[in-house]
């Protein structure tokens, strides 16, 4: 099975657009084939934006990992008036981020980068959507490696599936960060993780 944090050249393209609407700004997004949540905005994704909203404090940057085709950084992007940089492994999804960033008139660079291989500043948040089928491990290693690329009174913020290991996740974090849980909703966790 192909996965959305892999690569396929051969994978057939087949670009759709997808839309989604924030209080009154509206957003468009161009998907495609061999992408995650190709054919709708992930609920997840957007249950963590809009808590994050909810919840948000003045920042001046923040990187998305995992970005996909840059829903979440694209839209905070614009509704927070804020820089953005978004990193994912999948090339064809960051050329469709690239795009969408235009379309949507924001400011946010995208770059290929496994994990923070690639990303030397720091940020004052840091959010996710993780790719949950990638492994327990890799998930970790995103949320745990994150606080060395937050600024000092940064956050992170993510959301996870109760039957993608949340509690494991969270018990295992709790070690490095304070943690609170924002929302709950049709079994997915939106976290908050600060440094302690």
């Amino acid at each position: 099975m192909e996965h959305y944090f892999t690569n396929n050249e051969n994978l057939k393209s087949k670009p759709r657009t997808i839309r989604y609407t924030y209080n009154s700004t509206n957003f468009e997004f161009i998907s495609d084939n061999g992408v995650f949540s190709k054919n709708k905005i992930d609920y997840g994704s957007i249950l963590l934006v809009e808590t994050y909203l909810k919840n948000k404090k003045n920042i001046t940057n923040f990187l998305d990992v995992g970005c996909g085709y840059g829903f979440i950084s694209i839209v905070l992007s614009k509704i927070l008036n804020t820089k953005a940089v978004g990193i994912d492994i999948n090339k064809r999804a960051l050329n469709l981020a690239i795009q969408n960033a235009q379309l949507n008139k924001v400011d946010v660079s995208y770059k290929e980068s496994n994990i923070y291989e690639n990303i030397s500043q720091k940020y004052d948040l840091i959010i996710t959507n993780p790719p949950i089928r990638a492994g327990k491990q890799v998930v970790l290693t995103i949320l745990k490696d994150a606080k060395n690329y937050l600024k000092p009174d940064g956050e992170i913020w993510a959301v996870i599936r109760k039957d993608g290991g949340v509690k494991s996740i969270i018990k295992e974090l709790s070690t490095t960060y304070q943690i609170e849980i924002k929302e709950k909703s049709k079994g997915f966790y939106i976290f908050l993780a600060k440094n302690n």
